[in-house]
């Protein structure tokens, strides 16, 4: 057996993938602490959702819950969403205002500020010389677990290792140029989508960097003028991999349908027209003509520009074979009231009933479906070879930022699934 073809836990390259990857709890369990709880920096969500002290955003890392907040200086802070007494649920509403900074646990009224740290137990002296804890006890050691906390350019990430380098560091000059592209100014967040999927995290991870089944898979991409293969495109990627962007540039001239149906594999089938054709409207609005940026940062958040809309979509694994997708949209602030509108018509063509994107979670079921049982089977990653490469061009007909993103896991997860294949486990 060469190491193209060995299974990913013997530590094999990135371009045959063993389907044990997507089932094995014993795997699910050391990406939590490999890759959620190491060494990464996980998307949070948007300083534009923090805008006022006491505001909250209730998240994962991984399938750890997570909270992250704005205190009354100003500075954002996030903790694990489970009391220090009991590991109760503390947070339990999605978002809102805590005004007077505190977060109460309701089983035992623990109370926390917004940095996580203990201020107030009930009967912590007892009462009358009666229970209470001993007089050593001391709030400080029962504070909530803290992660650190940075942004860049408006998106908050936060990271439970203490040893890993600051977050524009972990996501380079490529990805910083890309992510400073779409949060070119000011944002505000226009609403949220939320979507289940019947399948592993990393199905999904590898569809938003796979630009392989764009026009052939989404249908309504080539029908309607907004993606084919013959425009002009490219991918980026990080040095390890595992990051990721792809950039395609607006139709030159006046857009023909009839060919852009010509350029697909397939057709849609019945009448391909739409009753408001506003919703394929693309104004142009920062400088170049990119009409579509869909931008993966491992492991965690994948930033989109579709036209004229802008969505992070966060990925949070809740087990071997359950994935919520988080989409927030957003427009930039200083937005007139129309094009406001005329995001939230082009909001119609994604998310999870997206015209363009709804096909995404049903591949991603269909993946989990069809690998049942298949462990020791490995997938067959080579459209336009078998190497890693750091910008390509044209994209569409290759997999290179599907195996970016394997070479990128693996890194993180070698030993960990070496050791697991070792003890017959993976």
């Amino acid at each position: 057996m060469n190491a193209k073809t060995m299974p990913v836990a013997a530590g094999s390259e990135p371009n045959a993938v063993d389907y044990a990857v997507y089932h094995s709890q014993a795997i699910f369990t050391a990406e939590q602490e490999n890759i959620f709880r190491g060494q990464t920096w996980c998307y949070l969500g948007l300083e534009a959702e923090l805008a006022n002290s006491g505001d909250f955003r209730s998240t994962h890392v991984g399938n750890t819950p997570v909270v992250v907040t704005r205190a009354t200086d100003g500075t954002i802070h996030a903790w694990v969403n489970r009391c220090a007494h009991k590991g109760a649920t503390v947070c339990r509403s999605l978002r809102g205002n805590q005004a007077d900074g505190a977060f109460v646990c309701v089983y035992h009224q623990w109370a926390y500020d917004a940095t996580g740290a203990l201020v107030g137990v009930p009967f912590r002296r007892g009462m009358k010389g009666v229970g209470g804890y001993q007089a050593d006890f001391d709030p400080a050691e029962h504070s909530l677990e803290r992660l650190r906390v940075e942004s860049f350019a408006g998106m908050v990430f936060g990271t439970f290792s203490p040893a890993i380098a600051p977050l524009e560091d972990f996501l380079g000059p490529v990805m910083r140029k890309y992510i400073s592209r779409v949060f070119q100014r000011p944002v505000k967040v226009l609403g949220y989508a939320r979507q289940f999927m019947a399948g592993n995290w990393k199905l999904y991870s590898e569809n938003s960097r796979d630009s392989y089944h764009g026009a052939l898979l989404h249908l309504f991409y080539p029908t309607f003028g907004i993606y084919r293969q013959s425009q002009e495109s490219a991918g980026e990627l990080s040095e390890e991999g595992f990051h990721n962007v792809f950039t395609v540039s607006k139709p030159k001239g006046d857009v023909d349908y009839g060919s852009f149906g010509d350029e697909a594999n397939r057709e849609m089938q019945g009448e391909a027209k739409l009753q408001d054709e506003r919703l394929l409207a693309f104004r142009p609005e920062i400088a170049d003509d990119v009409g579509l940026h869909i931008q993966s940062i491992f492991p965690s958040v994948v930033v989109q520009q579709i036209q004229n809309t802008l969505a992070t979509r966060q990925i949070v694994p809740h087990g071997t074979d359950r994935t919520e997708l988080v989409w927030t949209y957003f427009g930039y602030a200083d937005d007139d009231e129309e094009t406001t509108r005329h995001r939230l018509r082009n909001l119609n063509l994604v998310g999870p009933s997206g015209l363009i994107s709804m096909e995404d979670g049903e591949a991603v079921e269909l993946c989990q479906q069809g690998t049942i049982g298949a462990e020791g089977k490995r997938s067959f990653v080579e459209m336009g070879g078998d190497d890693v490469r750091q910008y390509y061009a044209p994209m569409g007909m290759d997999e290179n930022s599907v195996r970016g993103f394997w070479k990128g896991y693996l890194g993180l997860m070698g030993n960990a699934l070496a050791d697991l294949a070792a003890e017959g486990r993976a």
